[in-house]
């Protein structure tokens, strides 16, 4: 089984990372407004938002529908090697992509005049927070939980424990419960609509 060694420590800095930007800019707000205003940075800007959001979106997707795969296979071995690694590519893949397109995402609408200004904008940035609390707030302790089962459960088991199945199905509806906003932001950001 990925050692929680391996991956909490990459998920305490990138959320330590987080934090800090956020703190900040809460701290200097000015000069992160100037260093974001930078019109040269816009198409880089764009481009760089676009993509780390469309990994983190497709992430998010094909990892819950290869969790669900597993978990219809109900095989322990099976379900707990998908988990193993979708927790890991959370770890070293959509945490540090999150750090990315939330930075561009700033970036990009503080060219435009402030993440605020716009309401599709705010609509969109309160979305994403939402599902980035969630994620922090939920998915994470759950996956810890799911190790902690996942370890205690008897070497050659042919079912999963009770327990652990529910865990594991409550955070497939949780998953899928997180990518409704997702695809909100995306239908936001391409619209742009007049809220």
């Amino acid at each position: 089984m990925t050692s929680s060694r391996t991956t909490k420590p990459l998920l305490v800095f990138y959320l330590g990372t987080m934090f800090a930007m956020i703190g900040l800019s809460l701290a200097f707000p000015r000069a992160v407004e100037t260093l974001f205003a930078q019109p040269d940075f816009y198409r880089h800007a764009k481009f760089i938002h676009i993509l780390t959001v469309t990994l983190v979106f497709s992430n998010a997707v094909i990892g819950s529908l290869w969790e669900l795969r597993a978990l219809l296979n109900g095989r322990p071995e099976i379900v707990r090697y998908t988990y193993e690694h979708v927790v890991w590519l959370d770890a070293v893949f959509t945490a540090p992509l999150i750090i990315i397109a939330v930075t561009s995402g700033i970036m990009l609408g503080t060219i435009l005049g402030g993440v605020w200004s716009m309401k599709w904008l705010a609509v969109a940035f309160s979305l994403f927070l939402f599902s980035g609390a969630i994620w922090l707030l939920l998915d994470i302790p759950s996956q810890y939980q799911a190790k902690k089962l996942f370890a205690a459960m008897e070497s050659g088991a042919t079912v999963l424990p009770a327990k652990l199945s529910r865990l594991l199905w409550g955070r497939m509806a949780l998953n899928a419960f997180t990518l409704v906003p997702l695809l909100i932001i995306f239908y936001l950001m391409v619209h742009k609509p007049d809220l």
